[in-house]
């Protein structure tokens, strides 16, 4: 076909193609899904989430089972954002061999509920003594920490308030007669901090508002001692666009990275079944007689085997991969668009070019593959397009029944961690509706356009 023909044919099958809207919408959702696949880097706020998801020290410094950020837009108390802190003030003091490291953090705090942890980090290689306190709006000075602690190289100091200054603040409690009937096992470091407190009244969290300063200092005892940055982190009770799990996840980012593998998965499943089902068909329309019935008792047999008794039970065998599951659902996809395949190929076998080729020696390949699939490409790509949604929500059943390749972030893993950690019971949404979501609308993009290009399409090929 010649670049004029093609130029014309494409022209008039798009003139068709705006007039169904239902086309247009999934076109314009591909369109979206493309553009989040380009530009994956920049909308990926955590870059390490494809290599790392299953790693938990590299979600540590996020706040557990966070809601989205935005859900304090709808709430009546204003929960504490993440944040981090930059130095208002740093210097450094030398005593003899011993240096003083000195910095100042300030946090401006206006919300109801209390950040869950503070977390500092510090990175080098030395032994230093770290003192941290915290000065609050009231004047009420705590010291939450003072021991020797380890830096090595490549290996950062991380101290988490939370944890490590529960006794300090509970004996801030004690001295100002405020810990009547409290519990250090129900109670929470940063909501002390945060809170109002006065002298002999029971505690009750009520958010102190105004400004805190955070100090540290970094005793270094060695001359090659070497701390080379430091980082103060506010973890908030609500995290970014989607929220956390309960691993501290942030579940935007395995949105985004899960695209890729939801695209991959459904195109190259229906690329490879369809493209063998086509050929499948036109050969057995083409050869006839005992070929026919042979190759029609093998495509029967394919298409009574259910194909999800068998992924479960080939990936409950061997180590669940990605690649494995797109071979076995290619192997049994295939069989989709025979009979359909068949019924065109012996209608155009009929054709007089068909029996003209034949006459003038052609082989049975040459025709096949020269003059009969051709005229079947407009059908395999509305067949693909329709053979796309069963791929990935296949990925996301084996997935959600833990079945799934653990070694990337697909939309099916993150909802079967949703079920695993209890995600409904807990009223975490946001863990479930995001990637359910993503499944289906990846579904209905491509069901659309298929639904769209075999509206178009196929009244053509009927009609030969």
């Amino acid at each position: 076909m010649r670049i004029g023909d093609m130029k014309s044919s494409f022209s008039e099958f798009w003139q068709e193609f705006r007039r169904v809207k239902s086309g247009m919408i999934g076109l314009v959702f591909l369109g979206l899904f493309l553009m989040v696949l380009f530009f994956e880097p920049l909308l990926l706020p955590f870059e390490g989430a494809n290599q790392r998801w299953k790693d938990i020290t590299y979600w540590e410094d996020n706040p557990a089972s966070a809601a989205p950020q935005w859900t304090n837009l709808f709430s009546s108390k204003k929960s504490a954002v993440s944040i981090a802190l930059e130095s208002a003030k740093k210097e450094e003091k030398n005593a003899g061999p011993i240096r003083i490291i000195e910095e100042t953090f300030v946090y401006d705090f206006q919300y109801d509920v209390a950040p869950s942890d503070i977390i500092f980090r510090a990175s080098g290689k030395a032994n230093p003594t770290a003192i941290i306190s915290i000065e609050r709006p009231d004047g009420r000075k705590i010291d939450l920490l003072r021991k020797p602690l380890e830096v090595t190289e490549g290996n950062d100091l991380r101290i988490a308030i939370d944890k490590t200054s529960l006794n300090e603040t509970y004996n801030f409690l004690k001295g100002l007669d405020a810990a009547t009937g409290l519990s250090k096992q129900t109670m929470k470091t940063t909501d002390i901090i945060f809170s109002r407190v006065e002298d002999s009244v029971p505690f009750k969290p009520d958010a102190l508002k105004g400004e805190y300063r955070i100090m540290v200092s970094l005793i270094l005892q060695k001359e090659t001692d070497l701390i080379d940055s430091t980082e103060m982190k506010i973890v908030g009770r609500v995290h970014g666009i989607l929220g956390t799990d309960n691993s501290k996840r942030d579940i935007w980012s395995g949105v985004i990275a899960g695209v890729k593998w939801a695209m991959l998965i459904g195109l190259l499943t229906a690329l490879i079944s369809v493209s063998i089902g086509v050929i499948y068909g036109v050969m057995s329309a083409y050869l006839g007689g005992w070929k026919d019935s042979l190759m029609q008792r093998i495509f029967e047999i394919f298409i009574s085997v259910p194909m999800l008794p068998v992924l479960i039970v080939m990936s409950a065998v061997f180590k669940p991969n990605i690649w494995m599951i797109i071979a076995i659902m290619c192997i049994f996809y295939w069989v989709g668009p025979v009979k359909t395949v068949r019924s065109m190929g012996l209608q155009i076998k009929e054709e007089t070019y068909i029996e003209a080729s034949r006459a003038l020696g052609a082989s049975n390949t040459r025709i096949i593959f020269k003059h009969m699939v051709p005229l079947l490409i407009p059908y395999a790509f509305a067949s693909m397009a329709l053979n796309v949604p069963g791929a990935i929500v296949v990925e996301a059943t084996l997935s959600l029944l833990g079945l799934g390749d653990p070694n990337i972030v697909t939309w099916g893993q993150i909802l079967q961690d949703a079920h695993n950690g209890g995600a409904m019971l807990s009223g975490m949404w946001w863990w479930v509706v995001p990637p359910g979501l993503a499944i289906a609308f990846m579904g209905m993009t491509f069901a659309f356009v298929g639904f769209a290009m075999d509206k178009i399409l196929n009244p053509k090929l009927k009609t030969r």
